[in-house]
């Protein structure tokens, strides 16, 4: 077999990619990442250079395909090791350049790794065999759909990271009613007071699938996009040219919500969504109103679940006013690799027990749940 490390994604052939995306999801999707790499939204510039493995076997038929990133920072992960690089600095050990498998700015568990044949656990001797060549500190994979954690628990120089996350399921409900029935009383009558007050403050709520989204609305939604980034003192991660050319590539797979008041748009948030799920991504305003948050990035997105019967909403990381709505909490997985020999202990041992302690706050989360108790 040959293996090989490609700098951008048009050295891959679309037709291998989909060939070897054998649990299709809308991250797994070869526009999807093409639209990163084609619009500046990643790059060397960006501190997220595309490295890109290929396996191809005797014949030069690609066998096998992950996705990965030659990073300088920690942006744009979800699975946090400012720590870590923090540590490595107060000893003048350079924490980057790290490789990074995942899909960029997208905190969803999904198959990292296209293949028929292999198996995750395959390619971590291939990523330290590669970071140890390549003057690459540490590797990391995150949000794996795959369960390799035996592989872990046998091997020293691989750790386990879990995170909790915020899913809301469909149980089969006929509508919006019907969830809340499921909720105690007190719950549903706040959940009803929330979305109540979105009317009497005067505002309507649109959705807009992404063919149907016009220049005007998607103009609104980068103004409100980018305004989230600068009230936080930093610049959006994706480009207008990103989202200008995902909603042509894939229009079927985006739904756009916005809401008004006085004939004003006054806030957006925009979603990804398959045939199975449904993901919350982004938010804006450029005016505040009570409940308006809740309403567009969880009451809506619920209510598009159950009308299309799509069985999970992922509405992002953190939050754990989620929970109250009706989100339960559910670990991702992820796993990691360094390089310098003195910091394998420690940073073994984090692992160890951030991997308890957030077992034990999945726990917690979930006897905070709005639901009656089953009898």
């Amino acid at each position: 077999m040959k293996i090989e490390f490609v700098d951008k994604i048009t050295d891959i052939a679309e037709q291998d990619w989909q060939r070897l995306n054998s649990h299709p999801s809308l991250f797994s999707n070869y526009q999807f990442f093409h639209c990163l790499e084609a619009s500046g939204s990643i790059g060397q510039k960006q501190g997220w250079q595309p490295h890109h493995l290929q396996w191809r076997d005797n014949n030069n038929d690609i066998l096998a395909i992950l996705p990965t990133y030659i990073k300088s920072h920690s942006w744009g992960e979800y699975v946090f090791d400012w720590a870590w690089a923090d540590a490595y600095q107060q000893h003048n050990i350079p924490y980057y350049p790290k490789l990074v498998a995942t899909v960029p700015f997208t905190p969803v568990t999904s198959n990292k790794l296209l293949s028929n044949n292999f198996k995750l656990t395959d390619v971590f001797e291939l990523l330290s065999h590669h970071c140890q060549n390549q003057q690459l500190n540490s590797w990391h994979l995150l949000y794996s759909q795959d369960e390799a954690e035996i592989t872990t628990q046998q091997s020293d120089d691989i750790y386990q990271r879990n995170t909790v996350q915020f899913h809301w399921l469909n149980y089969g409900y006929r509508d919006f009613d019907d969830f809340l029935s499921t909720f105690t009383a007190r719950k549903r009558k706040n959940t009803r007071k929330e979305r109540r007050s979105i009317s009497q403050q005067g505002i309507s709520v649109r959705r807009i699938i992404g063919k149907n989204i016009s220049a005007a609305e998607l103009d609104f939604f980068y103004l409100t996009y980018q305004l989230t980034y600068l009230r936080r003192g930093h610049t959006p991660h994706l480009t207008f040219e990103f989202f200008q050319t995902i909603v042509k590539q894939l229009p079927e797979h985006i739904l756009l919500i916005i809401a008004s008041c006085q004939g004003e748009d006054i806030a957006c948030a925009w979603f990804f969504f398959d045939d199975d799920s449904l993901y919350g991504r982004y938010w804006g305003c450029t005016q505040s109103y009570n409940n308006l948050h809740f309403e567009l990035c969880y009451y809506q997105g619920i209510a598009f679940c159950i009308d299309n019967n799509l069985a999970l909403f992922h509405p992002g990381t953190q939050g754990e006013h989620k929970i109250a709505r009706g989100f339960e909490p559910k670990l991702t997985t992820s796993y990691h690799w360094i390089k310098h020999q003195a910091f394998k202990p420690a940073i073994k041992g984090f692992c160890l027990q951030e991997q308890q302690q957030m077992r034990a706050y999945q726990q917690q989360c979930q006897q905070l749940l709005p639901f009656k108790l089953s009898e």
